[in-house]
């Protein structure tokens, strides 16, 4: 009886490994070693890889309260996708709830108010330690704060990236008192330089109300309180606050649920901004002080019509 004989045929998946990106080890590291053993035994290769945020997860509302206060979303002036983007977002507050809720969320219609973008909030490397924090930052779209991250994010073919970078950071949060307008600006400039190495344009954001959701305890700059907080937001990234809001049930009762203020996060005009892969400093200085001076024209806007007396100036430091 003749053998049937079947024809080999060789298939190729092109672009397979770029789906996801691939932590990878060297050969003679304990990681690959690790590997390997794991997969003698189990027959399974651990290995850490990451890849794109789901359009439902961004889809999720998430609001910071139960009784939960207005967010407002309002654009100033288009921002095309045929080309790159880097927004400043100001203040941090507490914990940026105006950014997180407008830029990883879809709670105020982000997607319909800015078609054609793919924004990625930067987030600290801490919080992608933390399980839970990282799916759900991961999820959204977000990515590290790190230059690797940023890099990439704004290195890709496609164009209609847009970066979403808190530059203030937590450092702000010890000027986070409500009322005042305070900005840790004047010597933050690897927003720019990132902008200049990738021609991206340089767009402000604030948030109206941002510093109005918590109560902070603040301290003199002169007193230990005060050193404690700035030694340990060297050390650790993070700045320890006495901060309250209110509570779970009750909108009069003490907790740590943010109180019921609105938030309007106004997005300024794109400052055009030219690549540059290795920006000198006279350049950086050029386009951190229009940034500054855009920033400032854009509060002087809107600070009326967000509920803020005409006296009310933003200050640098």
């Amino acid at each position: 009886m003749e053998q049937s004989r079947a024809p080999l045929v060789p298939v190729y998946s092109f672009g397979e490994n770029d789906i996801f990106r691939v932590k990878a080890s060297a050969p003679d590291s304990w990681q690959h070693l690790f590997r390997v053993t794991i997969k003698k035994l189990v027959d399974i290769s651990p290995c850490i890889f990451w890849g794109r945020g789901l359009i439902s997860a961004r889809s999720w509302v998430w609001c910071p309260s139960p009784d939960p206060s207005p967010l407002w979303l309002v654009k100033t002036a288009e921002l095309p996708p045929d080309r790159n983007y880097v927004l400043g977002s100001h203040p941090h507050g507490i914990i940026a709830v105006g950014t997180v809720c407008n830029f990883a969320t879809e709670g105020t219609g982000l997607s319909q108010v800015f078609p054609g973008l793919r924004f990625s909030l930067a987030v600290l490397n801490c919080l992608l330690y933390l399980p839970g924090h990282r799916e759900y930052f991961l999820s959204c779209g977000a990515c590290s704060v790190n230059r690797q991250s940023l890099d990439y994010v704004l290195s890709q073919s496609q164009l209609g990236r847009a970066v979403v970078i808190v530059v203030g950071g937590a450092n702000e949060a010890l000027y986070a008192v409500p009322g005042e307008h305070c900005l840790t600006l004047r010597n933050r400039k690897g927003f720019v330089r990132l902008a200049l190495r990738h021609g991206a344009s340089l767009v402000p954001v604030y948030s109206f109300g941002e510093n109005d959701i918590f109560r902070v305890k603040a301290f003199a700059p002169d007193s230990w309180q005060h050193l404690l907080q700035v030694t340990s937001k060297k050390l650790l990234s993070f700045c320890p606050c006495i901060f309250w809001g209110r509570g779970l049930f009750s909108a009069k009762s003490w907790g740590l649920l943010p109180l019921a203020r609105p938030i309007t996060t106004v997005v300024g005009r794109p400052i055009p901004v030219p690549q540059c892969p290795q920006p000198t400093e006279e350049q950086v200085d050029h386009y951190h002080t229009l940034y500054m001076k855009a920033l400032e024209q854009l509060f002087e806007e809107h600070k009326e019509s967000c509920g803020l007396p005409a006296s009310t100036r933003l200050t640098f430091i």
